[in-house]
């Protein structure tokens, strides 16, 4: 779907989307409760559909109301026969759903875009294979058998938390306890936090060791307990209708936590920054932040960010989808390993631009397009995570038009499932 963005100042209150990211948590949880859990405030993106569709591969019984969910949870050990787990193109519900997999002792296969499975799962290989457990990788798909041994789990602290919250929700019904250290540097610490707060909803005990450098410990034996619980509102994707009122737009986002544990509502902190002048950002702890960030500070002052490695191995390379979009609107871009370095001064673009199959991409410059003008290609690809995403900016005041391709229909969702 291509989209044209005619310039237009934003206007108006909105409620923040549902936490993808706390969403998967508590579906997750849910489906692996003895009995019947309700998650209100979920948006049936892509992701979130994937990760509803491998809890009812496994057995558990969903139904999707409005922005309900109501899950009749299962016990992976129960498992009497193999599997198959349609991922979609989601990291958080492979990575989420692999360690669970090995609950069971059944060849589980977990299947994806070729996309998907260019993510690393090295952590995942090694513990199978000290395990000795399956584990077959394909161009799109992933292949485990075999049953997770309770004990220590030693990780690099630099990888995806990802992995630590698959640990996280599957160690817990094993019978012995666990022990997760996770080595220094530690990186994006508040996901592992999300999913600490998560599991206690659950009736889950899994905590820090005092004293010591990142240790969780995790008794066995546990089930999880049904709830009844509200998905808060997303930091990350409200920081792209925030980053309107840095471009002349007057948005009021609502329904934000103040408490919350997303890591990703630094973004104010790190908006506040660029808004002054060129300014320093680590995207460590919040790298789902990095094409706004780039895309604000292209549109203000510049800005440098370190942190970077990890935005190679998303929906795209974002760092390289950035630079070669903010390119094509006259904006310099210098990467490196771990540092990006954004140069100001956008201009209305002479070509359309890409956007990467990636759903942050796609969001970061539709926002500097309502600045501009200009032409968007694959705006699709927010049903990933967001697809209401452009009905919330024509809320907005924002001025889109729509060319529908012949083969993709954007807003086609299966709510009903």
């Amino acid at each position: 779907m291509i989209i044209t963005l005619t310039p237009s100042k934003a206007c108006g209150r909105i409620q923040a989307p549902p936490s993808k990211s706390m969403a998967h948590r508590l579906l997750i949880c849910a489906g692996l409760s003895a009995g019947t859990s309700v998650i209100s405030n979920v948006d049936l993106s892509e992701d979130i559909l994937a990760t509803l569709d491998c809890l009812r591969a496994l057995g558990a019984k969903v139904t999707c109301k409005d922005s309900r969910v109501i899950i009749s949870g299962i016990d992976p050990a129960e498992l009497s026969h193999p599997a198959s787990l349609p991922c979609r193109e989601c990291g958080s519900t492979l990575r989420f759903m692999i360690p669970v997999c090995l609950l069971s002792g059944q060849e589980i296969r977990l299947t994806g875009s070729r996309t998907l499975f260019t993510r690393p799962l090295d952590i995942y290989q090694d513990i199978c294979r000290e395990q000795m457990l399956y584990f077959e990788k394909n161009e799109n798909s992933l292949a485990v058998a075999g049953k997770l041994s309770a004990g220590q789990y030693v990780l690099p602290g630099n990888v995806s938390s990802q992995f630590v919250t698959g640990l996280l929700l599957a160690l817990p019904l094993l019978e012995g306890d666990s022990t997760i250290r996770l080595l220094p540097p530690i990186e994006s610490r508040p996901y592992i936090d999300m999913t600490l707060h998560a599991l206690s909803l659950f009736g889950i005990k899994a905590r820090t060791v005092p004293g010591v450098p990142f240790l969780i410990h995790v008794p066995g034996g546990q089930r999880y307990m049904p709830r009844d619980l509200k998905v808060e509102g997303d930091y990350s994707n409200a920081a792209f209708f925030e980053a309107l009122n840095l471009l002349g737009g007057d948005v009021q986002v609502e329904g934000l936590d103040e408490n919350s544990l997303q890591g990703d509502k630094i973004f104010r902190d790190c908006f506040a920054r660029l808004r002054e002048g060129f300014a320093d950002v680590d995207l460590s702890d919040c790298p789902d932040l990095g094409p706004v960030l780039m895309a604000v500070a292209a549109a203000l002052h510049g800005g440098r960010f370190t942190g970077t490695k990890r935005l190679k191995y998303k929906e795209s390379d974002r760092g390289a989808a950035m630079k070669q979009e903010l390119g094509r609107m006259n904006v310099r871009v210098d990467l490196s390993e771990n540092e990006i370095l954004v140069h100001p001064g956008i201009r209305r673009p002479q070509e359309i631009l890409d956007g990467h199959n990636d759903h942050r991409i796609v969001m970061a410059l539709a926002v500097l397009l309502s600045v501009t003008g200009g032409s968007l290609t694959g705006a699709e690809a927010v049903t990933k995570s967001l697809p209401d995403f452009f009905n919330i900016m024509s809320g907005l005041g924002i001025k889109i038009s729509f060319e529908q391709s012949q083969n993709k229909q954007s807003r086609n969702r299966s709510d009903e499932r």
